[in-house]
């Protein structure tokens, strides 16, 4: 699949999130990567890199004290990797589920969720 596609998915998937999630969501740019780079996988716990889906980097929305946005801040960041996600598929629509996994699951991290919880909770 082409980035572009794949990009139009992620569109589409995050436009299905509740309106009770999506209206909290402020300042998120949401990209699409092909691969995790060192950056990214500093600090991240995956013995491998091909099995890193994807990345939420910011400021938990739970963390943010009184005085943020005060001052202009950097866009808090989700990242989706691509050819991972694609790795473990076999159509469009195990892709599109795949894209819904891992949104869900960085949007819960934006929310302040650790992996624990956010297992715990079905996802």
């Amino acid at each position: 699949m082409d980035k572009e596609r794949f990009e139009m998915l992620v569109e589409e998937v995050f436009e299905e999130l509740p309106d009770e999630f999506k209206s909290r969501i402020e300042n998120v740019h949401v990209v699409v990567e092909d691969l995790p780079d060192e950056y990214d996988l500093k600090g991240v716990h995956v013995r491998n890199p091909y099995s890193l889906l994807g990345l939420y980097t910011g400021i938990p929305l739970n963390k943010r004290g009184p005085d943020y946005g005060v001052r202009p801040v950097i866009p808090d960041r989700i990242k989706l990797f691509r050819q991972n996600i694609e790795r473990d598929c076999r159509d469009e629509k195990e892709i599109q589920e795949r894209i819904k996994e891992v949104l869900i699951h960085e949007v819960a991290h934006y929310f302040g969720m650790t992996d624990r919880e956010i297992r715990k909770a079905g996802y």
